[in-house]
């Protein structure tokens, strides 16, 4: 996923479509979260004029993240489009506000744009479904449990139960 800015020129009648599957291993060192991860599909367009490319991306694929509560693995599928632009020429004319990546050298490469755009679309936290996977962290110990809000139960003060008959009394 790489094109020198002679390519890219000689392409810029043509358009330039393109349809590949990156190594997932390649994005393996991207982020220690990432246990797994598939192959990665990029499929996408270039519009090519004399001082810009705008590539606009569709990005899928899925990796496996561990699990927030019992720490398994999880898979997470993903899915990103994306449109970014690449300066071609440092003096070429650009908004002050647009967001656009100037060339570095005479290539424009995708690969690290790819993997900063994985990164970002890792989540914070992701949870199993299922609770009770072999190699799952305890979801009990001594005086200590997790529940959900579903299961939660209202325990009340041993301190205010006298109050609870107090209603009780006054309705008869």
């Amino acid at each position: 996923m790489k094109w020198t800015i002679h390519q890219l020129y000689q392409l810029q009648n043509k358009g330039l479509t393109f349809d590949e599957v990156i190594d997932g291993k390649e994005f393996m060192n991207a982020d220690p979260q990432i246990r797994r991860m598939s192959d990665v599909n990029v499929k996408g367009r270039a519009d090519i004029s004399s001082s810009k490319v705008t590539f606009h991306l569709k990005i899928s694929g899925e990796m496996t993240l561990p699990c927030a509560r019992t720490l398994v693995d999880v898979p997470y599928p993903f899915e990103i489009n994306a449109t970014e632009t690449f300066l071609l020429n440092v003096n070429a004319d650009y908004e002050e506000d647009a967001e656009v990546r100037i060339v570095e050298g005479e290539t424009v490469d995708l690969q690290p744009l790819i993997q900063e755009l994985i990164i970002v679309e890792i989540p914070l936290q992701v949870f199993s479904e299922n609770q009770q996977a072999a190699g799952a962290a305890p979801q009990s110990g001594k005086d200590w449990e997790v529940v959900t809000e579903e299961e939660k139960q209202e325990k009340v003060d041993p301190r205010l139960a006298v109050l609870e008959n107090f209603f009780k009394d006054k309705k008869k």
